[in-house]
């Protein structure tokens, strides 16, 4: 089980106390991930005294897992993302705006449906969410506009493609793969009541725990440390019984940036995302009446944080900073992961063999590998001073397909001579040689 070096531990237990010091909230608890799993739990606190067990409402995290949900029913052909959601959804009154809009809240739609506060009230159904569509018109079509509405419609288009209820196709497709047995729709023992603190004399007040209805895909999930870092472990690494390890890459490619300013912070297919110096975080915060929760991960090293409180409001910070500051402090003082041993490969098909070596193209110097475990070949920029590897899973004969680096998504043909032996390598109509000054 990975662990955190002391200095490590003791800075992030640290920052929780001040944290919930400062914040004024009954109770704070942060996890941290490692390798998979939780290497270290800080809490603070004592309404109710933080445990890695106790249930959480994590808000808006349930919207990462809806999106989880969607994508996987794109890659099986079920629904296409650049469709209109009125394809969908019957009696939609916003136009062309499409599922890939609705999951990066780039779709023009208002924050919150029509009436009541749907977060501090009992939810309505489908048919009356859909009637209320329009009441308060677009929001802003220009841009990055935070939806909540928009996530209760893609729970709906989930519901109407698969004639299964959003809750039920969340056990089925994630919650029960990833054994996530803490992670559910309405609260269970134990669980931290949620509060509203008074400003000026602390005291609390217990808020009300909906069943969000329509609006649930956008917002009603109970979580735990133990089930939240579970979930974390898997936007580092997907598991692909659950979704392909190259989609779980598209969600997490920018398509909205929030602060155009400053550039720090997005938005892609279901995650947020941030920037922090060199480092890119993904993941998502959550808040509900009485309720505030992050997971944030920083997918290269496999490290990530969650954390809950048990208060709207978390005075002097907010629960996104916490989370970052959290993953800073354990990525500047721990180590990197233990190094895995080299071993012995087994050898390429006989077909494959020739590609490997080096390949010259401009004068630059590159090396193809064959990766036995991942089937692939694996070509490196030598020249680069932290080269990504182009990634190329064959997709057919002398076709390859990229998943990896600049050349992600482009299409490698081999080239051969008359007599069938490989001559060049050809991408997006670079073609690398083995000559590296070939004759033009």
């Amino acid at each position: 089980m990975p662990t955190l070096l002391a200095e490590t531990a003791r800075r992030v237990d640290a920052i929780v106390a001040a944290a919930q010091s400062r914040g004024r909230v009954p109770s704070l608890i942060a996890g941290v991930l490692r390798e998979g799993e939780v290497a270290h739990v800080a809490g603070a606190g004592e309404l109710p005294r933080p445990d890695r067990d106790m249930q959480y409402r994590i808000g808006s995290i349930t919207k990462t897992m809806t999106a989880v949900l969607l994508l996987g029913l794109r890659d099986e052909g079920r629904l296409a993302l650049d469709e209109p959601v009125r394809r969908y959804l019957t009696g939609m009154p916003a136009g062309e705006v499409t599922l890939r809009q609705l999951l990066a809240h780039v779709g023009g739609l208002p924050r919150e449906p029509a009436g009541t506060w749907w977060e501090r009230a009992p939810g309505v159904d489908l048919d009356a969410l859909l009637a209320g569509l329009g009441v308060n018109g677009m929001a802003d079509r220009d841009g990055y506009h935070y939806s909540n509405l928009g996530y209760g419609l893609l729970g709906a288009v989930a519901e109407r493609v698969t004639g299964q209820r959003w809750s039920e196709l969340l056990g089925k497709r994630l919650l029960e793969p990833l054994n996530l047995t803490r992670t559910t729709y309405h609260a269970t023992e134990p669980f931290a009541r949620g509060y509203v603190v008074h400003p000026w004399h602390g005291t609390l007040r217990e808020e009300p725990r909906h069943d969000a209805g329509a609006m649930a895909p956008a917002g009603q999930l109970w979580s735990t440390v133990a089930d939240l870092a579970r979930f974390a472990a898997f936007l580092a690494e997907p598991s692909p019984a659950v979704l392909r390890r190259e989609t779980l890459a598209q969600m997490c490619v920018p398509v909205a940036i929030a602060d155009p300013e400053t550039w720090t912070g997005g938005y892609g297919l279901g995650v947020r995302l941030w920037r922090r110096g060199e480092r890119i975080y993904v993941g998502h915060t959550g808040s509900m009446p009485g309720y505030l929760a992050v997971l944030v991960v920083h997918r290269p090293s496999g490290t990530g944080v969650v954390a809950f409180a048990n208060s709207y409001i978390l005075r002097g910070s907010n629960i996104a900073e916490l989370g970052l500051d959290l993953l800073d402090a354990v990525l500047d003082r721990e180590t990197p992961p233990a190094v895995q041993p080299w071993r012995p490969g087994a050898a390429p098909p006989p077909a494959v063999e020739p590609l490997t070596g080096r390949w010259w193209w401009m004068g630059g110097e590159y090396e193809a590998t064959w990766d036995a475990g991942t089937r692939e070949l694996v070509m490196t920029p030598l020249t680069e001073p932290e080269p990504v590897p182009w990634r190329f899973a064959q997709a057919g004969g002398d076709q390859w397909r990229c998943r990896t680096g600049t050349n992600r998504g482009e299409t490698m043909v081999v080239r051969r001579t008359r007599a069938g032996a490989v001559a060049t390598l050809e991408i997006a109509t670079a073609r690398f040689t083995r000559d590296p000054w070939p004759a033009m």
